[in-house]
């Protein structure tokens, strides 16, 4: 079936417009369904000014309905996409709040970490939302949330939801990846695994009483061994030592 915005059956009078050229202000013609059009002037390619590509953010049919998606749309659908992995976590944990809670907690923290450290969001959201998904079947499965059986179960789930959202495969793999192992990092981990890392310590560290049983130093020295990124342990003295 043809998208029904894509289809000149449900044209209007609108589907059809006329605008300037941004770059030198020549008059061009576009369909509502033009992704882009050069400008016969100046010869610049130009995206449609009036065109939605919300749907295209996350549909894995979107090159083939649009045609070829402009550059400086494919270069932000990455990033959208973890909005929509957000409300796909929502979904699936249903009314476990506290474990929607603290996913939306460790990507508030991831989100930051990798801006600090140039890690690339989208990665770094998407596995923040889901990192943790794999808990329901394992406590469903072993009747135990232990972090073996929460990384063994995460990344089939994971996956579903990422392709089922039309991910890129590139994506996909990192993210399920850092799924299957984030409590347990190795020698050589990814920027994005470092990030995951070090929010969902902060956000567990941050509901433990523990840390008031340490002194300042002490406290500042354990997380200096345990945190993987710069970011991170900033972060970790604002919000553990230093909370407004």
């Amino acid at each position: 079936m043809k998208c029904p915005g894509q289809d000149t059956q449900y044209w209007n009078e609108d589907a059809i417009f006329e605008t300037e050229c941004p770059e030198c202000g020549h008059a061009m013609e576009f369909f509502k369904d033009d992704a882009t059009r050069r400008c016969p002037n100046c010869k610049k390619k130009i995206v449609n000014p009036r065109m939605d590509f919300g749907c295209a953010s996350y549909c894995k049919f979107a090159e083939q309905c649009l045609g070829t998606l402009p550059e400086e749309f494919i270069a932000q659908r990455d990033d959208l996409l973890k909005d929509r992995v957000a409300v796909e976590m929502k979904k699936y944990f249903k009314t476990d709040f506290k474990r929607i809670g603290h996913a939306a907690k460790v990507a508030n923290f991831a989100e930051k970490i990798g801006r600090g450290e140039k890690a690339n969001l989208a990665v770094v959201l998407c596995a923040a939302y889901l990192h943790d998904i794999g808990i329901k079947n394992a406590e469903e499965k072993y009747n135990s949330p232990a972090a073996q059986y929460q990384e063994q179960e995460g990344p089939p789930v994971a996956r579903q939801i990422l392709e089922t959202l039309g991910a890129q495969e590139k994506l996909i793999e990192q993210v399920c990846d850092i799924v299957g192992h984030h409590h347990h990092p190795g020698e050589n981990e990814s920027l994005e695994f470092k990030c995951i890392y070090d929010a969902d310590m902060i956000t567990n560290m941050s509901d433990c009483q523990g840390k008031n049983q340490l002194s300042s130093d002490e406290f500042r020295a354990k997380l200096s061994r345990i945190l993987m990124t710069e970011s991170g342990k900033q972060m970790a003295r604002q919000v553990l030592m230093d909370p407004e």
